[in-house]
């Protein structure tokens, strides 16, 4: 009988010839980008530095992409974009200390996101690990401490034959559910060192399956199939998996209403007559969700944003498939099943019978109806006018990349995004400055589709420096700036909150003008020209931006009014 680990991968006589005779000139760096190109990685994000130079300079022998950002932060954001459109691991090339702690709020967001990351820094030489003693440049005393408490796991290399097996379980770890950043440091004389280890030329980049419990899921079956009023909640964990099919496929059979959080928009259809859309800073949404006498939870922890500010409180059983462990009934008890989304579902299909409501569609559109009500009553109309004209302008197709900004707040409840994994926000850390770095590394992993990417004034300014890597690279995003002279949801809650703001105003360059002296085409448009002004940014090839002066306020997120 023979068993899975007793497979040994047999090298081809080309691989043989290879390994006996690696060329000349090779060095650490060089196992890094070999090992990379092995377990499948055709592009490679982040800035050189001092301590880094192996890895950089071995670029130049690799068939890898190498797409350099200009601020290390905003290459971390880069490659988040990157995993969640490809679902491949993105390798993000830092450098010691201020370059690699400046990576922190990108890997943050990673984290939460559930983005796969492989962030690979250089370390001070071998030495002078450990301690602090030495004075080297950039050194830090534990630099693997600063990203422990941020990243799924941590691996440091001492040796060069360690490099291959590090950076593989890094790939497997980044690509297990849950997806995230992981972190990989590597000595500067490791990396500078010649090395006489044979070329590496394949990876297993085959991450752990995450199954759920078979009698977890009947239960859940079960419970779903006799359920009076079940109901489902859709987060990001659905959109991670690429189980948005199979979620429809579920809801059909189950006649039960679905609602995404804002971090699984798209993972079920926005115009479906099960959907409830996203509208969950809403008292309606959420009475309906605590009315369901079953509520099952894909791929969500229901944390601050996706529990409407911790207001919901469910009356029903609750069932809740995570795959982050720690996440599991962290905020309400439930049959907790602990397993990828994808395989839950599909498990569920397989065991869960029939049940049909004529009723369901019905009760949705009363809720819908309410909430556009309650809507209509605040007098908003400008930014629903606002949002309206840039689904018409953005293709179908196209992925969209919002920051942390009030536009980006409507959107998340609002907005339809046709698609699963086609929006994407910072609401998992909510960091600002997410938005244009991020649009640069979709459009890197796919320069088919035009990317929009979605900030406020504040937020642009986090940015700017991208431009020279928009031009650089030529990368197809239109960046849409709404300029309102400050830190404009700031701005709100404090006056909301203290009757006047502080620190909220700011001087701004002229956006338009900015770009253009990067090189980019750049204009000032209007609410009323938005659609078209967009539209024609969007069709253009390369960067582009479009600075949109205006004042937006947000909606009254639980009150009836």
């Amino acid at each position: 009988m023979t068993h899975d680990h007793d497979l040994v991968l047999r090298p081809t006589p080309a691989q043989t010839e290879a390994a006996l005779n690696p060329p000349p000139g090779r060095n650490g760096g060089d196992l890094v980008v070999e090992t990379l190109a092995g377990l499948g990685a055709t592009t490679v994000f982040g800035l050189p530095g001092q301590h880094a130079l192996g890895v950089f300079d071995a670029l130049r022998r690799s068939d890898l992409r190498y797409v350099g950002l200009r601020v290390e932060n905003n290459a971390g954001f880069a490659a988040d974009a990157y995993g969640r459109v490809t679902g491949e691991a993105a390798p993000l090339l830092l450098s010691t200390g201020p370059g690699a702690l400046t990576s922190l709020a990108a890997l943050q967001e990673a984290a939460a996101a559930s983005a796969p990351v492989l962030a690979i820094s250089s370390q001070v030489p071998t030495r002078g690990l450990g301690g602090g003693r030495h004075g080297y440049l950039h050194e830090l005393p534990d630099q693997a401490a600063s990203f422990r408490g941020v990243v799924k796991s941590v691996h440091t290399v001492r040796a060069q034959s360690q490099i291959p097996s590090a950076l593989e379980a890094a790939w497997k770890s980044a690509l297990t559910a849950p997806h995230g950043p992981v972190w990989v440091e590597i000595p500067q004389d490791v990396l500078l060192a010649e090395t006489t280890i044979p070329v590496v030329t394949v990876g297993d980049a085959f991450p752990e399956e995450l199954p759920p419990r078979p009698e977890l899921t009947a239960v859940a079956a079960d419970l779903l199939s006799k359920a009076a009023r079940p109901a489902i909640i859709a987060g990001g964990g659905v959109v991670r998996a690429d189980a948005s099919g199979k979620l429809r496929q579920l809801a059909e059979r189950l006649d039960a209403p679905v609602v995404t959080t804002f971090g699984g928009k798209g993972a079920f259809p926005w115009t479906h007559p099960l959907s409830l859309q996203s509208w969950l800073e809403d008292r309606h949404t959420t009475d309906f969700l605590e009315d369901a006498d079953v509520l099952l939870v894909i791929g969500s922890g229901l944390g601050e944003l996706s529990s409407n500010y911790h207001t919901f409180k469910p009356r029903g059983r609750v069932v809740q498939i995570e795959a982050d462990l720690g996440k599991l009934e962290a905020n309400h008890p439930a049959l907790g099943i602990h397993a990828d989304a994808r395989l839950a579902i599909q498990a569920l299909l397989e065991t869960a019978p029939e049940r049909r409501d004529p009723t369901a569609p019905e009760r949705v559109r009363t809720v819908l109806s309410r909430v556009r009500e309650r809507i209509a009553s605040q007098e908003l109309t400008l930014e629903q006018q606002l949002l309206a004209s840039v689904r018409k302008a953005l293709p179908a197709d196209s992925p969209s990349f919002w920051d942390m900004t009030i536009l980006a707040y409507w959107a998340w409840s609002a907005f339809d995004p046709e698609g699963s994994n086609h929006m994407h926000s910072a609401q998992g850390a909510g960091g600002l400055g997410y938005g244009f770095p991020a649009a640069l590394g979709a459009a890197v992993a796919d320069p088919t589709r035009p990317v929009l990417a979605v900030s406020g004034d504040g937020g642009a300014l986090y940015s700017v420096a991208e431009l020279a890597t928009a031009k650089q690279y030529d990368l197809n995003v239109t960046w849409l700036i709404v300029d309102d002279g400050g830190y404009g949801i700031l701005r709100e809650y404090m006056t909301d909150t203290f009757g006047q703001a502080t620190a909220t105003e700011l001087t701004r360059p002229d956006y338009v003008a900015l770009a253009e002296s990067f090189g980019v085409p750049a204009l000032r448009t209007t609410p009323e020209s938005l659609e078209t002004d967009l539209a024609k940014a969007l069709a253009s090839p390369g960067p582009s931006v479009v600075v949109l002066p205006a004042v937006l306020r947000m909606f009254a997120p639980t009150h009836l009014g």
